[in-house]
């Protein structure tokens, strides 16, 4: 793809700017979806990863600070177990799928090639890195309502907390309150040892979905967490 026809489609599209409700500046959105490994295959261009640092703050702080005013009967802990939920790298990649940002990463090709645009690890760290576009851009007030915006299936939903936190043992427990077999795992791994891309099979009853991870774990979680959503809402 041309360099020029690329910028204009990832910094410019009605699809993506309309989905996330902020005017940002295309450069520094552009910079927000370009992973390192786009930059290392290009010459060492400028990548993502100082606007993902800003942006994690801002996501922490408009999280917690949400959570604080609007649940005056949870204690420390419970606040904290639900913070670290929402902020997770699967509850953020699950927010990332649900925009579509993966098709908008800027991947090196050995990446892409492997899966990156699915990655939680990738997807979160984007979301981020947007979230800190979004603050230089449109200031702090326009940056914690995105957030609030994009984490805002997570709020509404207590159950997601547990879910996106630790999903392979929230969709064990589901699976017994469902009278189902525990879940089975059957993970496969590609690519060389340097950059392995692990898929994960995960089956409870008649529900099969699948996980990518850049490690089993990974993998697992995030198969885990795509089955309980839909033995969940199958309930």
């Amino acid at each position: 793809m041309d360099a020029k026809i690329e910028h204009t489609t990832l910094t410019q599209s009605p699809r993506l700017t309309d989905k996330l409700g902020v005017d940002i500046d295309p450069e520094l959105l552009s910079l927000a979806l370009t992973h390192r490994s786009y930059a290392y295959e290009n010459g060492g261009v400028p990548h993502n990863e100082r606007l993902e640092f800003l942006g994690d703050s801002i996501l922490g702080q408009a999280v917690t600070v949400h959570l604080f005013t609007t649940n005056p009967g949870l204690d420390e802990g419970s606040l904290a177990k639900r913070r670290a939920s929402v902020v997770s790298t699967v509850a953020l990649a699950e927010v990332a799928r649900g925009i579509g940002l993966g098709e908008y990463v800027r991947l090196g090709r050995g990446e892409d090639q492997t899966g990156g645009r699915d990655k939680d690890s990738i997807l979160a760290d984007t979301m981020e890195a947007v979230i800190g576009a979004a603050f230089l851009s449109a200031g702090a007030e326009a940056s914690t309502a995105l957030v609030l915006r994009l984490v805002a299936p997570l709020l509404a939903d207590p159950e997601r907390y547990g879910a996106a936190m630790d999903p392979k043992t929230s969709l064990q427990e589901l699976a017994a309150r469902s009278a189902l077999p525990p879940p089975s795992y059957a993970v496969v791994a590609q690519g060389p040892d340097h950059n392995r891309v692990f898929t994960a099979t995960v089956t409870v009853g008649s529900v099969t979905r699948e996980g990518i991870g850049s490690s089993k774990k990974q993998a697992e979680m995030a198969g885990a967490l795509a089955a309980w959503h839909a033995l969940n809402d199958r309930d």
